[in-house]
């Protein structure tokens, strides 16, 4: 198994509110609906007020790289990678567990 975890944090003058960053968030909300690759997903916006603190994150997890590399690819992984790539910079770590 690979855990896949991504943290967000939002670029400066965006809010969680800021209708950019919603659409982002709903983008990969039920993604392990679409993707059957997935077997574990969660994701949701941080309610940590501490400044080092990051906005929005993702766990998750596939069954190999295999996996990895076919949720990666997904249209729909695409097109919310698109959104927030307009809203935020993030950072990634994949490891096996």
């Amino acid at each position: 198994m690979i855990r896949h975890l991504v943290l967000f944090k939002l670029n400066d003058g965006i809010a969680k509110d800021d209708p950019r960053a919603v659409a982002a968030a709903a983008a990969f909300d039920g993604l392990d609906k679409e993707i059957q690759e997935l077997t574990f997903w969660e994701c949701g916006w941080n309610v940590s007020e501490r400044p080092i603190a990051v906005d929005f994150a993702i766990n998750s997890a596939v069954a190999d790289s295999d996996a990895l590399k076919v949720y990666l690819e997904h249209p729909a992984h695409q097109a919310g990678v698109a959104l927030w790539r307009e809203i935020a910079t993030w950072v990634i770590a994949d490891y096996p567990y």
